[in-house]
């Protein structure tokens, strides 16, 4: 490990500057985005003592990110929302505790900020001050904690989306806060990877004593880290509820005072969406799919090798993939292994490397046999993708206008487009966002609104890159059926996922891509 920064007394004082772990504490505080009716928090009391470690779980739209985002002091001025009631770190409002707090964002891609990985961990420790010396040593260890073990002029475009999160976090470490605020950090990750940054999380955190507050729908990854779960509720109309506040052990497997009030705590707790132990979502019986034979080809690809620039490193190589009507193809593989490239490839939106990607009669329609020289029109009504960061494809200033967007432009008549959205809005339970900016949605919410700006042209072919990213146990279950009712209504779904149980729930052929040379 590097030389600690260390105060101006250097000779009396061996304590890092930045590592004194946080206090938190919330009193009534709540936040509405502006432009929106409803707060995101409303009257919250919590508090943190410094040096715990909470798992902070909830509904998809609870306002989980808000309360990171407000502790992290980047929510915003007057202009961008309402606050009430007060948010402290250290007895100071989190604008003027600067470094106290390193978030790291759902979206990774939002935290890339320098063309180069080693510039990009060490912006932080610059603009806190650092001193030149100490910046560096910082730097690599940061790297090596994650487990990036990438030159420091490496390219951050080069990074997957995995990849990119664990330089996020790597960013964040290297600035030693005492408050270390994690949101998702591992959801595009391997399970190779998730098992890196949470023991790295570990690690650090016994190490300088950092508060660490993660938000994280998949319970179990971080069950034996923290000391302390609290479970927020839907908000309602003059407060969000915290239903459960307690020990990981009995507030996720049974707590309460006796059997029948630990059944009903765990039963609040499943009916409010949470990943909990030994429960799996559950998901309705399908009758419709043999799981066996295939529909009729639409897509295919012979000796691909893909890449994200011209010039760039080729990502995969060697593929050979066929894409059938009513058959959902998984791609799974390590961080780095070319998934979403393939994924973006395969949809038209990249061009072959070395071989090719061939539509077939059936999908192309006239349009010509390489989806990467269609139209923007012509590919909205084939291929439908969803990006793996949904900020990626929004365009509009609400969330019914995003929905109706796509049909819109490939001609879908008005009075269906609007039966479309409301179908939607409905079935993916963000009919009361419909005003709503897109921007000020929560990571899970979205997630779904991306899914639904596709499904609204209703493709043939559907290409979605880690769908379930950010969705508590009940609206994933929700979209796992609705892509399964779509595939046993005879869509071709492609998958990018590190998610086994969506896998298990929807595969009918896996496609497995092997860890970079």
């Amino acid at each position: 490990m590097p030389p600690p920064v260390t105060s101006a007394a250097a000779g009396r004082s061996r304590t890092p500057v930045g590592t004194r772990p946080t206090e938190v504490s919330a009193r009534a505080w709540g936040w509405r985005h502006g432009g929106r009716k409803r707060y995101a928090v409303r009257g919250l009391d919590l508090s943190v003592a410094p040096g715990e470690r909470v798992l902070l779980l909830g509904p998809s739209g609870a306002g989980k990110s808000t309360l990171l985002h407000g502790l992290a002091g980047v929510l915003g001025q007057d202009e961008e929302g309402e606050q009430e009631g007060g948010l402290l770190l250290d007895g100071l409002p989190p604008a003027d505790a600067r470094g106290r707090a390193g978030l790291v964002l759902q979206d990774p891609e939002s935290q890339v900020v320098l063309a180069r990985v080693g510039d990009d961990v060490a912006f932080g420790c610059e603009n806190l001050a650092v001193p030149r010396e100490h910046i560096w040593p910082r730097v690599e260890w940061a790297l090596r904690t994650v487990g990036l073990d990438l030159p420091l002029d490496h390219p951050s475009s080069a990074l997957s989306g995995g990849q990119k999160q664990r330089l996020a976090l790597a960013g964040v470490l290297a600035m030693r806060p005492g408050l270390l605020l994690l949101d998702e950090p591992t959801a595009n990750l391997d399970p190779e990877g998730v098992e890196l940054v949470r023991d790295s999380v570990r690690s650090v955190a016994d190490e300088l004593g950092l508060t660490l507050v993660v938000v994280e729908h998949r319970v179990a990854v971080w069950e034996d880290v923290v000391d302390r779960v609290v479970v927020l509720g839907a908000p309602e109309e003059d407060r969000t509820p915290v239903i459960a506040d307690g020990a990981p052990a009995r507030v996720l497997r049974g707590g309460g005072t006796g059997p029948s009030d630990a059944g009903r705590a765990r039963e609040q707790l499943h009916a409010a969406g949470v990943w909990l132990p030994g429960r799996p979502p559950a998901l309705p019986v399908s009758t419709r799919h043999t799981g066996s034979g295939g529909g009729e080809p639409l897509l295919g690809a012979t000796e691909l090798a893909v890449a994200r620039t011209p010039r760039g490193p080729v990502a995969a190589a060697d593929l050979n993939v066929q894409v059938r009507a009513g058959r959902c193809l998984a791609v799974v593989g390590p961080n780095g292994s070319g998934k979403s490239t393939l994924a973006l490839t395969l949809a038209g939106l990249l061009p072959a490397r070395r071989g090719r990607v061939t539509a077939e009669p059936a999908l192309a329609r006239g349009a010509g046999a390489d989806p990467w020289r269609w139209r923007g029109r012509e590919l909205a009504q084939r291929i439908g993708v969803v990006f793996q960061e949904p900020e990626q494809q929004l365009l509009t200033g609400t969330v019914a206008e995003e929905v109706a967007f796509g049909p819109q432009r490939t001609g879908v008549a008005d009075d269906e487009v609007e039966a479309r959205v409301e179908e939607l809005l409905e079935r993916l339970r963000l009919s009361r966002l419909a005003r709503a900016h897109p921007f000020t949605l929560s990571g899970g919410e979205k997630r779904r609104l991306s899914v639904a700006t596709v499904l609204a042209t209703r493709p043939p072919v559907l290409v979605l890159d880690e769908p379930t990213f950010g969705q508590d146990a009940r609206t994933w279950a929700e979209l796992v059926a609705m892509l399964r009712d779509l595939r046993d209504d005879g869509r071709a779904v492609v998958v990018v996922t590190h998610d086994r149980p969506l896998v298990e729930a929807l595969a009918d052929e896996v496609l497995t891509l092997e860890a970079p040379c």
